[in-house]
């Protein structure tokens, strides 16, 4: 990957330069909303991926949390999992 330096207003930002391939229906759309909003290509572009990363990185974080939970036994009894279960039965009836 290529490193380039972006100097901001307030701060530089170092960035790696990547390519990839996109099925022209997504590059279309993405030409498409690029003109639409005044933005770039790549500003659109690079504002999916940060959000994909964010998201996924997140679930990833809490599945592991919730399987340490899970192996410390931190987690409802099968008599919680009833008891809580019954309550929505009981109040939706």
């Amino acid at each position: 990957m290529q490193l380039e330096t972006l100097q901001t207003a307030t701060h530089e930002v170092h960035m790696s330069v990547m390519s990839l391939r996109l099925p022209d229906e997504m590059a279309d759309t993405l030409a498409h909303l690029a003109k639409a909003t005044g933005r770039s290509k790549s500003f659109l572009a690079l504002n999916a991926l940060r959000e994909y990363l964010t998201r996924e990185a997140w679930q990833i974080a809490e599945i592991q949390r919730a399987i340490e939970e899970a192996d410390a036994g931190e987690f409802a009894s099968e008599e919680d999992v009833k008891a809580v279960m019954n309550k929505w039965a009981n109040n939706a009836g």
